[in-house]
């Protein structure tokens, strides 16, 4: 299970692994959260020669897993587990190490939480939400689109597709039959680098999106799509239905659904990292 995590307003990559019970967590977004580095990828590669010249064997430890990078597609990511950050933490002077360790226990915590009672995690999202300043109206509609994604992506491994690289194209042809843009090209229009696309989005970005997730799946529930192509072509279908409604209502008001607008904060600026 990806997740993303937020410290202290920074957005932490991480996965639950069910099998081992345990969180992994992306390093370079560790990194630039507790050295705000404007090149964290650079700065966990130096770090990495620095234990490796000190016979450190934390770098054999280390495994990479799949995570979603800024351009929507899935990369090897180097991970750690909680008690290999730990070990990371301490060779990265900084003033956020003690509260980022406690942030580790606290997530941890609310793992168990969750598991017991999975309506923690949904309230938890919420929360988080709203200290980014989302409004109640937004944070509703953004939990509906989620579901309704849920169920899409439910639906796909159910008919067969299973990599997660098609996952990323089936999305990214729904996005671009409803928006007439990849998910990166409206990625780079509201300025967004490692950021979630969705967590950016206006209210009627969410609901034009959820409308074009929906309709994909309806479609191929009633042709029975399986596999890759057959659900690329329910994408096709899915995303065309909201690209009509989109249009529509921009006819009618005079304003364009997709909007450059963001929930950036002002003084955040765009940075290429390679994944």
């Amino acid at each position: 299970m990806s997740n993303i995590k937020l410290f202290q307003s920074k957005q932490i990559r991480t996965q639950w692994d069910k099998e081992q019970e345990k969180w992994y967590f992306s390093i370079v977004d560790v990194v630039e959260a507790l050295t705000d580095s404007k090149n964290p990828r650079r700065y966990w590669s130096d770090l990495k020669r620095k234990l490796s010249n000190e016979g450190s064997q934390l770098y054999e430890e280390i495994v990479q897993l799949k995570m979603q990078s800024s351009d929507g597609k899935y990369y090897k990511t180097d991970v750690a587990d909680t008690q290999q950050l730990l070990r990371i933490i301490q060779s990265i002077p900084s003033p956020k190490a003690e509260p980022f360790k406690q942030w580790l226990a606290k997530v941890g915590y609310e793992r168990i939480q969750e598991v017991s009672d999975p309506e923690q995690s949904l309230n938890r999202a919420r929360e988080n939400w709203q200290k980014l300043g989302r409004s109640n109206k937004w944070i509703q509609q953004r939990m509906a689109g989620q579901e309704t994604r849920n169920k899409l992506t439910d639906y796909w491994k159910e008919s067969g597709v299973e990599k997660s690289s098609d996952f990323a194209m089936l999305t990214n042809i729904i996005h671009q039959e409803w928006t007439d843009m990849s998910i990166k090209q409206h990625k780079d229009l509201k300025g967004l680098d490692r950021q979630n696309l969705r967590d950016h989005m206006s209210e009627a970005e969410l609901i034009f999106t959820a409308l074009a997730e929906l309709s994909t799946r309806q479609i191929a529930e009633t042709d029975q799509a399986k596999g890759v192509k057959q659900n690329a072509d329910a994408g096709k279908k899915g995303g065309k239905i909201a690209k009509d409604a989109r249009k529509a209502l921009e006819l009618k008001t005079g304003k364009s659904v997709i909007t450059s607008d963001n929930f950036l904060p002002p003084s955040t600026t765009t940075q290429e990292i390679e994944e």
